[in-house]
């Protein structure tokens, strides 16, 4: 059962997830009561706090959505035929709620980013609001029979007790991004202008203002920049762009997003220069190399182990560094066409919902028989 206020539209690792475990063979059922609070008023309570009584008031009517709808796919009596519980990614607080109501099933936890990391990269501080999310933290994971993180590095900055139980699921991408892939072109356009995308929330972890001024670095060249999204670091990163070729979108539907960003030549990945952007391979990075683009990113160890030779790397926080990858690939379209290939076959080959979720079938069944 995956159960929880987590949203697939807005993070649809969770549906990669549900989408692998049914590919490798489980029975999969919902529990979903969708929160409709964004990460950013989250953070936004926890340094305003009186924005905190809203979100606790949605949450709980949300929660009781989720305890009826729970008593209607789960009888008592039939508590045996449910093996697993995934709480949604950002489910910190509704992996209490799933214990409370599946006693005796092992309750798996999607913990891509904890509290505490998450507040560190929206620049919260280290003070008494850091020593609080990581408590929210430490209570979520000492409730989790199973812990989830999508790389290495996440795994190592668990606290020691959780790494035996912890398992690493890389992100990987939706099925409609593979089906939007495979619509492309095998040959980019050799006239037209690069078309470059990137999309996400304006974190600092993904370095929206070095795209920004790598851009302002480019302008006059055939490089032609499409900014999908907004967040903290909006408005330096259009002021970094100054006049750029830049074409920019507030945000696009998670049902057409695919096929926007299928219709670009590269798709970018993160450059921020914090601890977090050095152990994390961001949800672009799979989407954009399914959608058949050729991928620039950051130079760091999880996303080269990731991708290999199928992606350009530059250093983190090198805006002069990312608009020189990006006139080279402006100008040999050849190197062009063998990334876009090399990156959508080691999506297929890597990043589908069922080869990410191997690892947690694994441990599912490895638990179940534990129990037994």
């Amino acid at each position: 059962m995956f159960f929880g206020t987590y949203d697939t539209a807005t993070h649809p690792r969770v549906l990669v997830l549900a989408q692998g475990l049914r590919a490798c063979g489980a029975s999969v059922v919902e529990c979903n009561a969708p929160l409709g609070i964004s990460t950013a008023e989250r953070v936004a309570a926890v340094r305003q706090p009186w924005r905190a009584v809203p979100l606790a008031g949605r949450l709980a009517r949300r929660w009781w959505r989720l305890a009826r709808a729970a008593r209607t796919i789960r009888p008592r009596r039939d508590a045996a035929v449910i093996d697993a519980v995934v709480v949604g990614y950002l489910g910190l607080f509704d992996v209490h709620l799933a214990r409370a109501l599946f006693r005796g099933v092992p309750t798996v936890l999607d913990h891509m980013a904890g509290a505490a990391d998450t507040g560190a990269d929206r620049r919260l501080g280290r003070g008494m609001r850091h020593r609080l999310l990581s408590t929210v933290d430490r209570a979520a994971l000492a409730r989790s029979s199973v812990v989830v993180v999508d790389t290495d590095e996440q795994r190592d900055a668990l606290p020691p007790q959780v790494r035996a139980r912890s398992v690493v699921c890389p992100v990987g991408a939706p099925d409609t991004w593979f089906t939007a892939g495979a619509e492309v072109p095998a040959s980019p356009d050799a006239d037209g202008p690069l078309r470059v995308v990137f999309f996400g929330l304006y974190t600092p972890l993904q370095g929206a203002p070095i795209i920004g001024a790598a851009a302002a670095l480019l302008a006059g060249r055939p490089v032609r920049f499409t900014m999908i999204g907004h967040g903290q670091d909006d408005a330096a990163t259009r002021q970094a762009a100054a006049d750029a070729d830049v074409q920019w979108r507030t945000w696009v539907a998670a049902d057409t997003l695919p096929a926007v960003v299928a219709a670009h030549d590269v798709c970018l990945g993160i450059f921020g220069a914090g601890p977090k952007a050095a152990r994390v391979v961001p949800n672009k990075i799979f989407q954009g190399a399914a959608a058949g683009c050729a991928i620039v990113t950051s130079d760091t160890a999880p996303q080269r182990r990731t991708l290999g030779d199928a992606a350009v790397f530059v250093p983190p926080g090198d805006p002069a560094a990312l608009a020189a990858a990006l006139d080279r690939l402006a100008t040999d379209r050849a190197e062009l066409a063998r990334l876009r290939t090399a990156a959508h076959t080691v999506a297929g080959q890597a990043f589908t919902a069922g080869r990410a979720a191997t690892p947690l079938w694994h441990r599912i069944l490895s638990t179940r028989m534990e129990l037994r």
